[in-house]
């Protein structure tokens, strides 16, 4: 690796952001090929539709610390390489695979190459995920922040799942409408690895 030093006033040109970290780094984006045999006993992360990079960044981040190496975006998710997306991946971007892909055609090839293999899909009105029997494999759809997962996915989901609200324990009215997208991808991965343990 070849490291050259620059001043404060030379990384401020070089980066993009307003305080920028003390390291840059310049790397060649990968060029993917997945194999769908490669999946049978692993989760898998797709995501139908996320808009804000802020988000994407951090699911990838949620994805490198729960160990799960793929993430399958469908064409309309905000570009994995989008500055901003890229510095809230903190690094994780440099060891998640992504890939951009028609959400049901990546379905068909994991139902196709891997014979009962589970689709979970986080949606309102699913099964608590707290008293759901999770599986050590699987693919977990993630929909847009506002619309959550697109009519033509869900129909194509094994197992339909939630993360309760519990708004109505507190003592003042009214509810939470919903979870950041992010919030709840680092809520879903984690029941899952704790089912694994």
């Amino acid at each position: 690796i070849n490291v050259i030093e620059v001043s404060d006033a030379e990384l401020k040109k070089m980066s993009s952001l307003v305080s920028p970290n003390a390291t840059l780094a310049i790397v060649e984006i990968p060029d993917f090929n997945p194999d769908f045999n490669s999946f049978k006993n692993k989760l898998v992360l797709l995501l139908d539709g996320i808009q804000d990079p802020g988000n994407l960044g951090t699911i990838i981040r949620i994805a490198d610390w729960f160990g799960i190496e793929t993430l399958f975006c469908s064409p309309d998710t905000v570009d994995c390489y989008n500055p901003k997306v890229v510095q809230a991946t903190m690094g994780s971007i440099a060891r998640v695979k992504l890939f951009y892909t028609k959400p049901e055609d990546a379905i068909q090839k994991l139902l196709n190459t891997n014979s009962g293999f589970p689709i979970y899909g986080a949606v309102l009105g699913g099964t608590s995920i707290y008293s759901t029997q999770l599986s050590e494999n699987g693919l977990i759809v993630i929909g847009n922040e506002s619309r959550g997962i697109s009519p033509h996915i869900e129909v194509l989901l094994t197992d339909k799942i939630t993360i309760p609200n519990f708004s109505h324990l507190k003592q003042r009215g009214g509810e939470a409408e919903s979870l950041n997208a992010a919030v709840a991808t680092a809520i879903i991965c984690a029941e899952f690895r704790r089912a694994k343990k």
